[in-house]
């Protein structure tokens, strides 16, 4: 099939990507390569992905609404996967306005290009951010969202409101995909895993919020791309519910969590990190960051439902899969 993944340069795009031509698949790539994080990582993924005969690829922005829509007419995609966004709940409060340009104004610009191209399938990244002050766990696609705890979480819940309507009102069958902190190779410099990583091996100290009683609902990125590919084969339709459905009452639209389902203590995933880069940290507990949930769990019975069952990696294994391949990026 013919794909075009917005967010080429980026983690999880990179890795669809690669995945998908792995198997054969055409993709076209869209990416801005911003420099929010080391724009070399991006140049080197985006490096691994031109040993692909069948991938082109087009650096621009998501707010070129006109670039946007010529690129994906040019790539006669069947299948969209938006993952491109400016991602990052710390540094929406130090730089908003690139949120509302990226994942407001960007993300509209991509709803109308798919407007006018009409794919099969459109698939959207969103966040466990959007649960915001939910205390309820786990979270459910059925529970409301309105309670927005970051600017990033607020854009991110824009955008699936902005795609709901778009699914109602022209048919384009949507799935949003809130995805639950994903990590390993190839990962963003700007994720705890990256950071306390490099902090350890240079001996210096990491900062541990939350007084290290946080958990998290570790994804490891080959689990999630397998659950992705599974889905883009399972467009909505509208009227034809599965097993805990979030499927729109009036739009082919439904809401999917990708997550492992079992949330981990962070100084479990520290311990999995000392324990791969045979070292122990230096921690400097902190209270709990601006922005930033206490615990994050995934009700995963509708994803299960739709795909069956999917590997779940450990965060043992995911996290030592990480170090190596930082050893051998990094040549340390």
């Amino acid at each position: 099939m013919k794909f075009f993944i917005t967010g080429t340069a980026g983690f999880i795009g990179y890795t669809l990507a690669r995945r998908l031509l792995e198997a054969g698949h055409s993709v076209t790539g869209y990416d801005a390569v911003t420099d929010y994080y080391d724009v070399a990582l991006k140049r080197a993924r985006l490096a691994e992905l031109a040993g692909f005969e069948q991938f082109s690829f087009l650096e621009a922005r998501l707010e070129d609404a006109e670039g946007l829509s010529r690129a994906l007419q040019q790539s006669e995609a069947e299948v969209v996967l938006h993952m491109a966004a400016q991602a990052g709940v710390r540094y929406s409060i130090e730089q908003p306005q690139s949120y509302i340009s990226s994942n407001l104004v960007g993300s509209a610009n991509l709803l109308e290009a798919v407007r006018a191209h009409q794919p099969r399938h459109l698939l959207f990244a969103s966040t466990s951010s959007v649960y915001g002050g939910n205390t309820k766990l786990p979270f459910s696609e059925r529970d409301a969202a309105d309670a927005p705890i970051s600017l990033y979480a607020a854009t991110k819940k824009g955008g699936e409101a902005m795609a709901h309507s778009y699914a109602h009102l022209f048919g384009i069958p949507t799935t949003m995909l809130r995805f639950f902190t994903v990590y390993g190779p190839w990962g963003r410099p700007d994720m705890a895993l990256f950071k306390f990583v490099a902090a350890i091996l240079e001996g210096r100290t990491i900062d541990i919020f939350g007084q290290g009683e946080m958990r998290r609902d570790f994804t490891y990125i080959d689990d999630l791309v397998t659950a992705v590919i599974r889905l883009v084969d399972l467009p909505p339709v509208k009227g034809a519910p599965v097993e805990a459905d979030s499927l729109s009452p009036v739009a082919p639209f439904r809401t999917v969590n990708l997550a492992g389902g079992h949330p981990e203590l962070l100084m479990d995933f520290v311990q999995a990190i000392e324990s791969a880069l045979g070292q122990a940290a230096k921690c400097n507990f902190l209270p709990m960051q601006a922005g930033d949930p206490r615990e994050t769990a995934a009700d995963t019975t509708l994803l299960r439902a739709l795909v069956g069952e999917l590997p779940r990696t450990p965060i043992q294994a995911g996290v030592a899969n990480f170090v190596s391949w930082y050893r051998q990026y990094y040549r340390c």
